[in-house]
């Protein structure tokens, strides 16, 4: 990354404990204001429509609120107490895993069905087989998808509810509370000057994300798509994530990152549905035109999934502004 904004406490004479407990107390606030709304939306009825789009919201709120504060612990570890900081970080990961795990199985099939049907609204190609092929599977390929994904998603489910019901996730909620109210921070180091302890901090994570994407091949040197890179492209998600959480701490404007990470889940949204298209397809004695339509499906995900990547190198490596 190529010019860092300026950061901006750092020519400041705020304390590092007063800005990173003023963010770590809103973020546990927005956590506890999104388990309220999710409790209310989960105890609506009936059960769908309006009730499970808040529902779902809510979700992404607590996944936010959870992401941020487990992040910052992690950048800014030696400012707050480390045996706390590290206990809570665990149990925040553990819960934005389970949350992401019911939102992915839930939106994939969804992604998979809009993409089916969209495609076999496209006209049919010359010569009518392949169009054909279009038109006769995607009704066969979406119930075959629909069984293969079904079960991970009623898992995932099951597991979201009986986390939220146990006695570890409340005990997670009773420490965010105390967070909101007080932050166990480092005598010595919340006393330091944000230019000299939040600064360097933040600047290991931007470290790391910039090698990341170092490594990441251009557009121009990658082939179409490689389905191998999807880890590195992971990778450089979460390091961007736990930058962008970095620089809100400090008060930086988080547009760029923020715009970044949108290509980047789309990248991710789009590779993982090639691979459930990709996995359905190899299905035994499945009839032709369910393995074509799976095979188009196929196709559009990964050129979804290269365009997202695409956009990813135009938003963080943008083109020099004529002179």
């Amino acid at each position: 990354m190529r010019n860092p904004d300026t950061t901006a406490y750092g020519s400041g004479g705020a304390l590092a404990g007063d800005v990173l407990g003023a963010y770590l107390r809103t973020q546990a606030v927005a956590f506890l204001r999104a388990l309220r709304l999710h409790t209310e939306a989960a105890g609506s009825a009936p059960a769908g429509g309006a009730a499970a789009a808040d529902a779902a919201e809510a979700a992404r709120g607590l996944r936010g609120a959870a992401r941020r504060i487990a992040g910052s612990l992690t950048t800014f570890r030696a400012v707050t107490d480390s045996a706390w900081a590290d206990g809570l970080r665990g149990e925040l990961a553990w819960l934005s895993s389970v949350l992401a795990d019911e939102h992915t199985s839930a939106a994939l099939p969804a992604r998979l069905l809009d993409a089916l049907h969209r495609l076999s609204g496209s006209p049919d190609r010359p010569g009518g087989a392949a169009g054909g092929g279009l038109a006769a599977g995607p009704l066969r390929a979406a119930a075959l998808l629909e069984r293969q994904l079904a079960p991970a998603r009623a898992r995932a489910h099951a597991a979201a509810l009986q986390a939220m019901g146990s006695s570890r996730f409340h005990a997670v909620v009773d420490a965010v509370a105390v967070l909101a109210s007080e932050v166990p921070l480092d005598p010595v180091a919340a006393r330091g000057p944000v230019a000299d302890v939040l600064v360097p901090l933040a600047a290991v994570p931007r470290a790391r994300l910039e090698a990341a994407v170092a490594a990441l091949p251009r557009p121009a040197q990658a082939p179409p798509y490689d389905a191998g890179q999807d880890g590195s492209w992971h990778e450089v998600r979460h390091l961007l994530r736990i930058h962008r959480y970095a620089r809100e701490a400090l008060g930086e404007d988080v547009a760029r990152p923020a715009e970044a990470g949108g290509a980047l889940a789309r990248q991710g949204d789009a590779a993982e549905a090639a691979a459930a298209s990709a996995a359905a397809a190899r299905t035994p004695r499945i009839a032709p035109a369910t393995a074509y339509a799976l095979g188009v499906l196929h196709a559009d995900q990964r050129h979804e999934a290269e365009a997202a990547r695409r956009a990813f190198h135009r938003i963080w490596h943008p083109a020099p502004t004529p002179a």
